[in-house]
């Protein structure tokens, strides 16, 4: 099985289970999944506190082992955000407006990451949405094989992560960590 092929399953059984439990979630009355009814931490993060525990070559995960953001005193910023901002202005910028910010027609992801937990985003992408209310119709397109979205779905979603706490302001951080040695070659194994 190819390594993008994997990836779609993948990303069809995160939605099943994400889906899964947000409706069982929502008709106990309960939260979305995966958001704790503890507090939140100040930043209204749905994934938790965003501070950053550990490092993967670069890659560096909160305590509840999502991707996070690192940035340093000075502003500079881990590779990951700054790829991710890179990688966001390629592929989502053209609906949700610079530095995730919204646009008429798509919402902003500053916001939507306040509600959305890390597994909700990674199921929006891959599977797409469709809100249909009597004033509009709102279609998010399902980006689950699209290789230019989903080898970089960390990346986005730590630099959105970064924009919708505060840490990294609008436009291209001035500065950043040096890429990772491992990084090109994951890089390559993902696109095959």
């Amino acid at each position: 099985m190819t390594p993008l092929r994997y990836a779609g399953l993948l990303g069809a059984a995160v939605i099943a289970v994400a889906g899964f439990a947000y409706a069982q979630d929502q008709a106990a009355g309960g939260k979305p999944a995966g958001q704790a009814a503890a507090a939140q931490p100040a930043s209204n993060d749905a994934s938790g506190n965003p501070a950053a525990v550990s490092d993967d070559d670069g890659k560096w995960s909160d305590k509840n082992g999502n991707p996070t953001f690192k940035v340093g005193p000075d502003g500079k910023v881990d590779w990951y955000t700054y790829i991710g901002f890179v990688q966001y202005s390629a592929n989502c910028l053209q609906c949700h407006g610079p530095d995730g910010l919204g646009s008429t027609y798509a919402p902003s992801l500053v916001d939507a990451l306040h509600s959305l937990n890390y597994g909700d985003v990674l199921a929006t992408v891959a599977g797409g949405k469709k809100n249909v209310s009597a004033a509009q119709d709102l279609v998010m397109p399902a980006l689950g094989e699209n290789k230019n979205v989903m080898c970089y779905i960390d990346a986005i979603y730590i630099y959105l992560r970064a924009r919708s706490d505060g840490a990294v302001g609008r436009g291209r951080p001035a500065t950043h960590a040096p890429k990772p040695k491992g990084y090109d070659d994951a890089e390559d194994s993902c696109f095959g």
